[in-house]
């Protein structure tokens, strides 16, 4: 059975800090690209940062560029995302996802697995 199982949301003010961690399990995690994407009510769901099988190669969206940092544990079947700075624009659902494929890795259509979503709310 599939899971991926993420955690670390919660509430903080702006300029602070969260570490999501999405822990996978049911598939060999090593062939799978890994991803967060976000979904913030009333809008669609949004690609924040994405690795490569080996977590060599990372992309980020524009929002989050610079702030935010996707790593991922193929020993473990870990990926984690460290949010730094943290703006109330983040606040969001975030979700972790998998891909078998090799279409373009900001397509959230392209993936195989979806967690249940973890909620980060930052206010003031």
């Amino acid at each position: 059975q599939v899971q991926l199982v993420e955690s670390g949301g919660g509430l903080v003010q702006p300029g602070g800090s969260l570490r999501l961690t999405c822990a996978a399990s049911g598939f060999t995690f090593k062939n799978y690209r890994m991803a967060w994407f976000r979904q913030a009510p009333g809008k669609e769901r949004e690609f924040v940062a994405g690795a490569d099988w080996s977590g060599t190669y990372k992309y980020y969206g524009d929002s989050v560029k610079g702030r935010f940092t996707i790593s991922r544990d193929n020993a473990k079947n870990l990926v984690a995302l460290q949010m730094n700075s943290l703006k109330p624009e983040d606040t969001a659902a975030y979700y972790c996802a998998a891909t078998s494929g090799y279409g373009h890795i900001m397509t959230a259509s392209g993936y195989d697995y979806w967690g249940q979503g973890t909620q980060v709310t930052v206010f003031s």
